[in-house]
């Protein structure tokens, strides 16, 4: 057969398709380096280190406790209150008059002691109502000499006579109505001039108590009546605190004429101050019959004798009137463990760490609610652990330890002790 012809400036003819070999191997090449892969990744996986799987075990939390403490202290309520005087008078003048001399210490803020001269009402009127009234008397005495010589002469007159006459006629003939007449102008002007030299006294106008001057409204020169008030006086024996307290604390109270005869001790302190200093005592004099209106609080006046007497180390001002103050009332005796307002849970509960070292969350009775302790006197044992450290997961049952064994034994009553411990807490 002859090979076939091209035509003439063509190229001749190649295969349009690669071969089957090159072929088979492109297809065969990235499978065979997938299965070394997946055959190397096996082997790794195969012979890769196990760890061998241990049981879950929950470690005991480290916690800090208090132990509590039973003991028998007051209740003290604590209370604000405003210092009011316990007494206050307007003075007013008993006579009539021009001013002619003020004390010179009768400002407002000077204190005066009973009977001390606060101002002089020009005397000399009064001094001539004095004069005439003595006059009066001594006519008087002299009209009652006479009229007694007048009766003797009559009764011996009648002893003369020798005769009994009527009673009626006798008294007129021995002239006993002209001498109880006499006896009794006597008796008048002594009266009168008594009370000339009254109002001769009344024009010096005297502190009626150990006082302080509030307000004065005179000067020298003023004409006043016993209508013009002269000025406002309050007594410094004693002062009054009207303290408010909740109603439901008042039976923790002595309160005299209501459920005691001896009021309750208390201690007042200015506000603002430190508790050591400036501080008064005073006693619960009685609960008054109306609630405070904001609050609806129960009012007591509390009774402060001497506000005036700085005791030794008192520092600051006297107590002033007007002042806002603090007071402790010292109640009744209870016996309960005091526990930091703090470390209660949900209510009324404590976290405690019984005696297998594990977590219980047990419900107490809370007798008071002091400010920043509760008085607790059930669902707690002397010496038993309070947890007082923060729990993320507080159950029933979880594992503790205390750091170290060292626990706080801080008394009761003794919140400075606890305080200086490394977690500043207070003691129960």
């Amino acid at each position: 057969m002859s090979p076939p012809h091209h035509a003439p400036g063509s190229k001749p003819l190649t295969a349009a398709t690669p071969s089957v070999g090159r072929r088979v191997c492109r297809f065969s090449l990235p499978l065979l380096v997938l299965g070394v892969g997946a055959a190397v990744a096996y082997w790794l996986i195969r012979t890769a280190p196990q760890v061998e799987r241990r049981p879950v075990t929950h470690g005991a939390r480290l916690v800090e406790v208090v132990r509590a403490r039973f003991a028998s202290e007051s209740v003290r309520l604590p209370a604000f209150g405003v210092v009011v005087p316990a007494r206050e008078v307007t003075l007013y003048p008993r006579v009539s008059g021009e001013v002619i001399r003020i004390a010179e210490g009768f400002l407002p803020g000077n204190r005066f002691q009973a009977g001390d001269e606060l101002l002089q009402i020009d005397p000399r009127d009064f001094e001539l109502a004095v004069a005439r009234r003595e006059t009066e008397l001594v006519e008087a005495r002299s009209a009652l000499a006479l009229e007694q010589g007048q009766q003797a002469v009559a009764r011996k007159e009648y002893e003369l006579l020798g005769r009994e006459i009527p009673e009626a006629d006798r008294e007129l003939v021995l002239r006993l109505p002209q001498l109880r007449q006499a006896e009794a102008r006597v008796r008048a002007a002594e009266a009168a001039l008594e009370q000339a030299k009254l109002d001769l006294a009344r024009t010096t106008v005297r502190a009626p108590f150990n006082c302080v001057v509030r307000e004065r409204f005179v000067n020298v020169g003023s004409q006043v009546s016993p209508s013009t008030p002269l000025a406002t006086l309050a007594g410094t024996d004693e002062y009054w605190v009207e303290a408010t307290v909740p109603v439901d604390d008042l039976h923790w109270l002595a309160i005299p004429n209501w459920n005691d005869t001896t009021g309750s001790v208390a201690r007042v302190w200015r506000v603002g101050t430190s508790f050591t200093h400036a501080v008064w005592s005073g006693r619960v004099l009685k609960l008054l019959p109306d609630l405070e209106k904001d609050g609806r609080l129960a009012r007591l006046l509390v009774a402060v004798p001497q506000p005036w007497v700085r005791e030794a180390g008192r520092e600051g001002p006297p107590l002033l009137l007007g002042d806002a103050v603090r007071v402790e009332l010292v109640g009744r005796m209870l016996h309960a463990a005091q526990v930091d307002r703090r470390w209660f849970r949900d209510g009324d509960r404590l976290w405690i760490m019984n005696e297998q070292d594990e977590l219980e969350i047990r419900p107490v009775a809370v007798a008071f609610r002091g400010p920043e302790t509760l008085w607790v006197t059930g669902g707690l044992r002397e010496g038993e652990r309070i947890v007082i450290s923060e729990l993320p997961a507080a159950v029933p049952g979880l594992p503790l330890r205390v750091s170290g064994e060292a626990e706080s034994s801080a008394a009761a009553g003794h919140p400075a002790a606890a305080a200086s411990s490394p977690a500043g807490r207070a003691g129960i």
